[in-house]
């Protein structure tokens, strides 16, 4: 009878220490749902830039070169070409580099690479297309045979010059107001850090 008294409380101190030793595994089993990773990382579209003044120049420029550039792939024959030639590759690197600027800051791209100034590399990119549209169109004016697909190109190499004319004095204020505020903080942090370092000079004068 003791035998089997002392077995059985074996088999419930046995029971005990495995209950007490699972519910202190960290290997539980959990019913609580795995969420899928985001792959996209935060990556939207912002509908605020899309509707401010430089997302909608951006997006007027890109359809204007691109019209541009359709207007002078439609000429077939050309003598002398350099016009034509010289007026096709400014057309098509504006529409290449102001679409990759759009797809930037319209998907917040620029906020996962913070080190690179955005504020400056838009402001080059339309201040570059502005002076290169305006001499290519102007080019292409005083040498041109007087076809339809020429005097198109002309006419909207001219618009979307004014139009990269506008983003960039834009770009230019946006510029300036950036660091304006830049050096107005440094200026701030400069000044404080003085006057707690003669603040720390009159508390101990010892120092002097």
């Amino acid at each position: 009878m003791r035998t089997t008294e002392e077995a059985e409380g074996f088999d419930g101190e046995a029971s005990n220490t495995s209950m007490i030793s699972g519910a202190s595994s960290p290997y539980q089993p959990t019913t609580e749902p795995v969420h899928s990773r985001n792959v996209l990382g935060g990556i939207r579209c912002d509908m605020e830039y899309l509707k401010s003044y430089f997302g909608i120049l951006k997006m007027v420029e890109v359809v204007l070169s691109l019209i541009a550039f359709i207007c002078i792939e439609t000429i077939m024959m050309c003598s002398p070409c350099g016009g034509v030639y010289f007026f096709e590759f400014v057309s098509c690197s504006a529409v290449v580099v102001t679409g990759v600027l759009l797809l930037i800051f319209s998907l917040n791209l620029h906020t996962k690479v913070p080190h690179v100034n955005w504020s400056l590399t838009d402001l080059v990119n339309t201040a570059a297309s502005t002076f290169f549209f305006f001499l290519s169109s102007l080019v292409l004016a005083c040498i041109n045979h007087n076809t339809g697909a020429e005097i198109a190109a002309v006419i909207f190499g001219f618009l979307v010059t004014g139009v990269y004319g506008t983003n960039t004095f834009l770009a230019v204020r946006r510029w300036r107001r950036g660091n304006g505020c830049q050096g107005a903080a440094q200026t701030s942090e400069y000044m404080r850090a003085r006057t707690a370092s003669r603040g720390e000079m009159e508390a101990r004068p010892e120092l002097a």
